[in-house]
């Protein structure tokens, strides 16, 4: 029998995503080992390997929590393992603050913003990025816990609710500029080297997630798009990201967000792009034999 490359999937619960992924792995060739973080110990350390299959050179995280897939990842790196995507970007990609910092240093066009730690400090500073104002914990997706605040005392409500919210993330309120974009933002793909597909998210809501009732919708990749994508992922060292951008009518592509870790059942739905083949062939190169 001739070499069976093993790669990890490390999850916590099985979404369309995952079983398309396996499909894939299996598909290429590869033997996909489903790592369900909720039930395995990891051992941290270069012996640590024994507590999973030391054929494993590869995983691929797809875990929903932030801080369950960035300590799983530092646990699988510890080992000598490669993850996709690794710890920093993984880390970055999940702070909103540090990845707008990032991405600001680099050059790439960014919401202007700003933080605070009190309503005062917030008024400022909504003074300065003027109304509407979005607010937004640095840590989150799927669009929870945005909110827009269009004058001063909607507001002070918004900050007095956070301030009683008991998460520390809480304390730190991120606040940006409302960009003015049509009925949609960007979701770009970026797999390596590679922008294999977009979508437009479509909502007559100003926040326009397909978690929160946005449509998905094929979107053209022009060149500019895609060099931005590809920019953006360089930028946070990252191998497999989802890329939030808006259209601006003044100035053009403006990145919202980055998601280490995207869903992609929506995008595959709309563009016919098999998302889920191209990321298990970007693994199977990074396999070692």
């Amino acid at each position: 029998m001739g070499f069976i490359a093993q790669v990890g999937i490390a999850y916590e619960v099985i979404r369309w995503e995952e079983k398309a992924l396996t499909e894939a792995a299996k598909e290429l060739g590869l033997e996909p080992k489903l790592i369900h973080l909720h039930s395995t110990y990891l051992l941290v350390g270069l012996n640590g390997k024994k507590s999973l299959d030391p054929a494993l050179s590869v995983v691929l995280q797809r875990a929903i929590s932030h801080a369950i897939a960035l300590n799983s990842t530092l646990a699988f790196e510890s080992m000598g393992l490669r993850v996709v995507n690794n710890s920093l970007s993984t880390a970055i990609a999940m702070n909103k603050l540090w990845t707008i910092k990032i991405l600001s240093n680099t050059g790439i066009s960014v919401p202007n913003t700003a933080i605070s730690f009190d309503f005062d400090s917030c008024l400022k500073a909504t003074n300065v990025l003027g109304y509407p104002v979005v607010i937004k914990p640095i840590d989150g997706s799927w669009g929870r816990l945005i909110a827009m605040a269009r004058d001063e005392e909607e507001l002070r409500a918004v900050i007095e609710h956070r301030s009683y919210i008991p998460n520390p993330i809480m304390k730190v309120n991120m606040l940006q500029e409302f960009v003015k974009k049509p009925n949609r933002d960007i979701r770009v793909f970026v797999i390596g080297e590679e922008v294999p597909a977009a979508i437009y998210r479509v909502s007559n809501h100003w926040i326009t997630n397909t978690a929160r009732g946005g449509i998905a919708l094929p979107a053209k990749v022009d060149s500019t798009l895609e060099e931005l994508a590809l920019k953006v992922a360089k930028s946070l060292n990252a191998e497999i990201v989802g890329v939030d951008i808006f259209e601006d009518p003044e100035r053009g592509y403006i990145v919202n967000e980055v998601n280490a870790i995207p869903e992609f059942k929506n995008t595959v739905k709309a563009t016919g792009c098999p998302i889920h083949i191209k990321i298990m062939e970007y693994i199977k190169s990074l396999v070692k034999k």
